[in-house]
């Protein structure tokens, strides 16, 4: 009979266990071991994966953490958190466990190449059991589902929906397939306006010098520099990332991270953390100096830089990742949904969550800007 199993460290699973739930995947095993040594600041980290006759059948990552709810509440519900918090501090901040990663691009549930159709609801019910019995031990009242994509729903809504879980739209992420063979024919495929735009923008790579990179070695201490600037202009944020996890990248993933440097003259402007994997190339931060990056137009120049290498290494999907959706939809992107599930062991105060849940949908800016 399978069984679950939780440890607090990825290590105790080893690779070759884990990376066999998630072939091909960039955010496996190495990914997750960087985010685990990087020294978040707030979350605790825990693995389940379930067995059977010593092999590993399914798996998921999960993480604990003190959740304030306003982090991912929509405009149109700060004003009422902010006038609650006066009157009941800390009210709306709650012990959390979530199935998941702060720093994944998705929820990685993973399972092996012999399980089929069939098997996988079994298995995943044995993983959200050990999930929850780990949620009331760890002391969360809260517990969450991060980032499943849509086509993850069919599962989730028929394991974790007949268990009171309320799924509420989280931040789409966009992404583009390389179907064309060059720039210029990515180009013919834009708006007239979007062509003309591009080409005026382009005109400032020759302002810029572009260097890639596996390593960070002498300008760490300016790239965090340009990750708090970044951080500060952001609307909504979870997790603070630390030196260690840029630095640990290389460290584990190595040739498969690129960090791609934007100068004007001797001047660091903006970073590119890009990552790549089976056939997909990840964006996944871009950090900039805001009033001489958008000078220079870089986060643009940064999006053909990355096309260029897609074609240049035969790559068949560029991941784009979450925000500036406007922008990349003119630019080519799909958008695809992903979903945020929630329940809390309380009753009354998941009953009061679920009348609420509208609030804390994340992509209502998204469907203002369609």
């Amino acid at each position: 009979m399978p069984d679950a199993r939780i440890v607090s460290s990825i290590v105790e699973i080893g690779r070759e266990a884990w990376d066999r739930l998630f072939v091909g995947e960039v955010e496996a095993y190495d990914y997750l071991l960087t985010v685990e040594r990087a020294g978040l600041s707030g979350f605790e980290y825990r693995y389940l994966v379930v067995e059977e006759a010593g092999r590993v059948l399914a798996g998921a990552p999960m993480f604990v953490t003190t959740y304030p709810l306003d982090t991912t509440l929509a405009a149109s519900g700060r004003k009422v958190v902010e006038g609650a918090r006066k009157v009941f501090p800390g009210l709306l901040t709650l012990r959390l466990a979530c199935l998941g990663s702060p720093c994944t691009e998705g929820l990685p549930l993973g399972f092996a190449a012999e399980v089929d159709q069939t098997q996988k609801p079994v298995l995943l019910r044995l993983l959200l059991d050990a999930f929850e019995a780990e949620a009331a031990r760890s002391r969360c009242g809260l517990m969450g589902l991060k980032d499943a994509s849509e086509d993850q729903y069919p599962l989730w809504d028929m394991v974790a929906g007949t268990r009171d879980y309320r799924r509420i739209a989280g931040l789409p992420v966009a992404h583009m397939d390389i179907s064309f063979d060059s720039v210029d024919a990515y180009l013919a495929g834009r708006s007239a306006a979007t062509r003309k735009d591009m080409r005026r923008k382009l005109r400032n790579r020759a302002k810029v010098r572009v260097e890639w990179r596996n390593d960070l070695d002498g300008v760490l201490d300016r790239v965090m520099e340009l990750y708090r600037q970044t951080l500060a202009r952001a609307d909504m944020t979870f997790e603070d990332l630390t030196p260690a996890y840029f630095t640990g990248l290389s460290e584990t993933m190595g040739d498969r991270v690129q960090y791609v440097l934007y100068w004007s003259g001797e001047e660091l402007l903006a970073m590119n953390l890009l990552l790549s994997g089976d056939d997909v190339l990840v964006d996944k931060f871009f950090v900039m100096d805001g009033e001489g990056g958008r000078a220079l137009d870089l986060y643009f120049l940064s999006w053909f830089a990355n096309i260029e290498h897609c074609l240049q290494n035969g790559i068949g999907r560029y991941h784009a990742g979450a925000a500036a959706y406007e922008v990349k939809r003119r630019l080519g992107s799909t958008l695809t949904g992903m979903g945020l599930y929630f329940r809390h062991r309380n009753r009354v105060l998941n009953g009061a969550l679920n009348l609420a849940a509208p609030l804390f949908a994340a992509d209502q800016g998204v469907k203002a800007a369609a």
